[in-house]
C-alpha cells in the first residue's frame, strides 16, 4: 500500500464528508493505493456515525473511536499502530489542511529518501493575536532549543516513512514534537514543504489559549527527555554531586573554624545553613538520579486507551 492517511478528529461532523470526498478524489486521480484511518477522539456529536456510514461504502476507510477524549497525541499514536502504508500522512479534519498536498508530500519522501516531511503553513488564516503570534514565538523557541530548521512544528500536515511511526511513541501533548522525538530515535533525514493553509469553513477551533502554556511545558519536558531519558543519572547525579561537594567544602571550613578559631560560633553563621542545605539537596538529587536510572531500565507499560468501536480493523 502506498499511503495511509491518519485523521484524528473531535466534533467535526460538518467537515468529515467533504474532507473524505476530497481525499478520495486526490487518491483516485494520482492512482495511489491507500487507506484512510479516522480516529474519533471521543466526539459527542454525530462525527462517528458519519465515519461509519462512509466506511460502509468504501473498504479503504478504517476507523477507531475512543470512549472519551484523550487528546490528539493519543489519537495519532493509535493511528500509527494501525497504519500499513509505506508512507503515513497525518492531517487535521477541519479542512484547513488541503488533501491536494498529499502527492507532493509523498513524492518528497520517496524521491529524496527522507524520513519525515513536515508542512509549513507559511501564510496562515488564523487569528493574528490568538494563534499567529504565539505560534511564531513557539516555533522560534523550538528551532533555537533543538537546533531544528523546521519553521512550523505545529503543522498537522506531515508525512512519515512507515518505519518512523512504528518506532516512536506519542503521548501526552507530544504530537507537536514528533520530528524531535523521531530525530532522537535516529531518524534524522527531515525536511519541510510549504503547504496551503485554508480558512476554517465549519465550527470553531477545539484548542484554547492553554495549549500554548502546555506547549512550552512540553518543550521543556521533551528537551530533557531527548537529552537525558536514557541517562538521567548524568543530569541529576552531576548537579547532586556538585551541590554535595560545595556543602562538604563549607562544612569542612566551618569545622576547622570551630576548633582553631577562638570564639567562632558555627551555628550562628548563615554559611552553616547554606552548607547544610547544599548537602541535603545534593544527596536528594543524587538519589533522584539513581532511582530515575533504575526506572529508565524498566520498560514503561504503554498507555491503554478505552476503545468504543472499530471499523474494518481486525
Amino acid at each position: 500500500m502506498d499511503i495511509s492517511v491518519v485523521i484524528p478528529f473531535y466534533n467535526e461532523e460538518e467537515s468529515l464528508t467533504e474532507l473524505n470526498d476530497w481525499i478520495l478524489e486526490v487518491m483516485k486521480s494520482n492512482h495511489f493505493s491507500f487507506e484512510l484511518i479516522y480516529i474519533d477522539d471521543g466526539s459527542s456529536d454525530k462525527s462517528w456515525s458519519i465515519v461509519k456510514n462512509l466506511a460502509e461504502s468504501n473498504a479503504n476507510i478504517l476507523g477507531l473511536s475512543f470512549r472519551r477524549n484523550y487528546g490528539k497525541s493519543a489519537a495519532l499514536n493509535e493511528g500509527f499502530k494501525i497504519a500499513s502504508g509505506d508512507i503515513v500522512i497525518t492531517m487535521d479534519s477541519d479542512l484547513q489542511d488541503s488533501p491536494e498536498e498529499i502527492p507532493g508530500l509523498y513524492n518528497m519522501i520517496t524521491e529524496n529518501d527522507l524520513d519525515i516531511v513536515s508542512g509549513w503553513k507559511k501564510k496562515r488564516y488564523d487569528s493574528t493575536l490568538a494563534k499567529n503570534i504565539p505560534s511564531k514565538m513557539f516555533n522560534w523557541t523550538s528551532r533555537k532549543l533543538f537546533k531544528s530548521k523546521l519553521h512550523d512544528m505545529n503543522c498537522g500536515l506531515k508525512a512519515y516513512k512507515r518505519d518512523v511511526v512504528k518506532n516512536i511513541e506519542v503521548y501526552g501533548e507530544m504530537h507537536r514534537y514528533i520530528p524531535i522525538i523521531a530525530r532522537a530515535s535516529g531518524f534524522s533525514k527531515i525536511d519541510e514543504k510549504v503547504v496551503v493553509h485554508q480558512k476554517r469553513k465549519y465550527g470553531v477551533t477545539k484548542f484554547g489559549l492553554d495549549r500554548f502554556i502546555k506547549g512550552y511545558l512540553d518543550l521543556i519536558s521533551i528537551n530533557f527527555v531527548s537529552r537525558f531519558s536514557q541517562r538521567p543519572m548524568h543530569f541529576f547525579g552531576s548537579w547532586g554531586s556538585l551541590l554535595f561537594f560545595a556543602g562538604f567544602v563549607i562544612a569542612t571550613y566551618l569545622a576547622y573554624a570551630k576548633f582553631f578559631m577562638d570564639g567562632y560560633r558555627m551555628t550562628e553563621r548563615p554559611l552553616f545553613y547554606f552548607g547544610l542545605l547544599s548537602m541535603i539537596l545534593g544527596v536528594q538529587l543524587f538519589l533522584t538520579g539513581f532511582l530515575a536510572e533504575m526506572i529508565s531500565r524498566i520498560s514503561r507499560e504503554k498507555s491503554k486507551y478505552q476503545i468504543k468501536d472499530r471499523l474494518n480493523i481486525e
